[in-house]
């Protein structure tokens, strides 16, 4: 005879205690599922260790996942560049693109000594270099954009050091690890840098959109002075961020200010340089003056 279509736990004591741990454990996970994302939410810096700790165990493959991903990069551009004007187009290409922004730098230098020897007299030092690595991984598809680089205490990489590649501002350090550390960069929501227009020095914020792009908000308002193709390099106002660090080229006019796109993406950058956090020079010492109380 066939076994009944509806069978009931209740003449079986195993199947009861099945039944019963099975619920259990589905209660107690949703508890401490809710616990976790309450904790994420109210205490964001929460797991900053375990994030860290994480990192620093999937640093080497994310090593060798880069490497790859760059010698991928490698062969296509050299067979693309083939198919199209040669490999010396490809080259020539490169370093035209590597001469703009040495110049965009050398403007913004030349403004930002100008303006000092004018107002204050002070003189700005070089920067000096903590490590270089490379950009092992970054979030592409979030609003939220993080990065994470094979350097951490190990090299003498501290929270808010600024991260920048050859061809422009990258980010600052979140989170360090021994080995790794983490980059907020400067298209996350939460960025916010201070800068200018690398020609004539008007001033701005700008503020990551999560898709990118950053949002550059005029700190005078009135009518906008801003067009496209206009270079933004940082302003140093407040410190964190050395002045004169190319950062993004104006691609749309707003009302209020413009949409830019950044100049070093992470997708295309494999190596980057972190640099010591970068303080205004102090005004020289008051004298006081015969007379003076």
């Amino acid at each position: 005879m066939a076994p009944p279509a509806n069978r009931r736990s209740g003449f079986s004591r195993r199947a009861q205690y099945s039944s019963f741990f099975s619920y259990a454990a589905g209660v107690i996970a949703l508890l401490v599922g809710l616990v976790l994302v309450v904790v994420s939410v109210m205490h964001p810096d929460a797991f900053s260790t375990l994030r860290s700790a994480a990192a620093d165990v999937t640093e080497p493959v994310g090593q060798t996942t880069a490497a790859g991903r760059a010698t991928t990069r490698g062969v296509v551009a050299s067979v693309t560049g083939f198919f199209t004007s040669g490999r010396e187009h490809a080259r020539l290409e490169r370093e035209l693109a590597e001469a703009k922004v040495r110049l965009v730098e050398a403007q913004a230098t030349a403004s930002e000594n100008r303006r000092l020897k004018s107002l204050l007299d002070l003189r700005e030092t070089d920067p000096v270099a903590v490590a270089f690595s490379r950009l092992t991984s970054s979030t592409g598809a979030s609003a939220r954009r993080f990065a994470t680089i094979g350097v951490g205490r190990d090299r003498g990489v501290v929270k808010g050091m600024p991260v920048r590649s050859a061809t422009g501002l990258v980010g600052r350090v979140l989170e360090v690890g021994a080995s790794s550390a983490r980059v907020l960069l400067i298209t996350d929501t939460d960025s916010l840098v201070p800068i200018r227009r690398a020609k004539d020095g008007v001033p701005a914020f700008a503020h990551g959109y999560g898709d990118g792009t950053i949002r550059v908000r005029l700190i005078n308002l009135g009518i906008n002075p801003l067009k496209k193709g206009d270079v933004m390099v940082t302003s140093g106002s407040g410190g964190l961020y050395r002045p004169g660090t190319p950062m993004a080229i104006v691609t749309e006019v707003l009302r209020d200010g413009a949409i830019a796109r950044v100049l070093s993406n992470p997708s295309d950058t494999d190596f980057v340089m972190v640099e010591k956090v970068w303080a205004p020079p102090l005004p020289p010492p008051h004298v006081a003056q015969p007379g003076e109380q």
